[in-house]
């Protein structure tokens, strides 16, 4: 289908709105995007508790129909969500691509370590006779691209040993416990408060060939583990701090991730009253944390 993509800037009033309307006076999809992005003025968004939900300044591009009218649906959406005018904006033709295959090509396997590999459905494994983890991208975290899962995934590695229980709080795509289980856990457990992701982490489970279990945090969880790893944002991990020392046996290991250089103290301080911690590892300004219970 001949596409075309409307571009234009607009301060941060009735997002929602105006993409609503948008897509319902007939626009194929409406994405938007950090005007600044790239320059000095970026302000980068985590989404923790507390802090602005997006930006300032927003970049939008809307996929139309190239049989579309741009301006009369334009106006149209504008009217609808009370913009005195539409914002000026541009057009540029969308090349006719195969968007699967152009998705796909995005995600190559990703090798974690020497023996650890992260491989899409649709990929063959490098090395058939490493530990291949295999996941598509989806709708929850944790397709092992992000820095802050690769330091937890090499923290696991580095200390499963056989026989281990592990907890992965905010457990995403499942990734880092089906990564325990193959890594020779004896059992893992993820966590997480959205139940799309738990639905998301046992597919994949099921697909690795694993018996990871997983929950939501609303059920009910009694739990000694040996490590202890939570990917999640540095206001949520502080928060969490009483119950993942509670999750955690004397002499358990702890991993913190989700956290950006300068929140490594705080972080540090919130589990300071049950964890001692070794020097963070860091990637592309992102840290992990290790401590262990006392």
């Amino acid at each position: 289908m001949p596409l075309t993509a409307l571009l234009f800037e607009l301060d941060n009033l009735q997002v929602d709105r105006l993409s609503d309307a948008l897509l319902a006076a007939g626009a194929v999809a409406v994405s938007y995007e950090d005007a600044y992005a790239g320059c000095a003025g970026e302000n980068p968004i985590f989404d923790e508790p507390g802090e602005p939900t997006t930006w300032a300044r927003l970049r939008f591009t809307v996929l139309l129909r190239a049989s579309d009218d741009p301006s009369r649906l334009f106006a149209q959406a504008s009217a609808a969500c009370g913009l005195a005018a539409p914002p000026a904006y541009a057009l540029e033709a969308v090349a006719d691509t195969d968007w699967v295959r152009k998705s796909e090509q995005q995600f190559a396997p990703i090798r974690v370590s020497e023996r650890l590999w992260i491989v899409p459905s649709w990929h063959a494994p490098p090395e058939p006779d490493a530990i291949n983890l295999l996941l598509d991208p989806g709708l929850a975290f944790g397709t092992g691209s992000h820095p802050t899962t690769r330091l937890c995934l090499g923290w696991l590695e580095r200390h499963v040993r056989g026989g281990d229980i592990v907890l992965d709080y905010g457990t995403g795509s499942g990734i880092l416990a089906i990564a325990a289980l193959k890594l020779g856990a004896r059992r893992a457990v993820g966590i997480d408060i959205d139940t799309d992701a738990v639905s998301a982490a046992r597919a994949n489970a099921h697909c690795n060939r694993v018996s990871a279990e997983f929950q939501d945090t609303r059920a009910s969880l009694t739990l000694a583990a040996d490590l202890v790893v939570a990917n999640i944002l540095a206001n949520p991990l502080k928060l969490l701090a009483p119950l993942l020392a509670g999750y955690s046996k004397r002499g358990a290991r702890l991993a913190l991730s989700g956290i950006l250089v300068p929140q490594t103290s705080d972080v540090t301080a919130a589990y300071a009253p049950w964890f001692s911690f070794d020097a963070p590892a860091e990637d592309e300004g992102w840290v992990c944390l290790s401590g262990v219970r006392r």
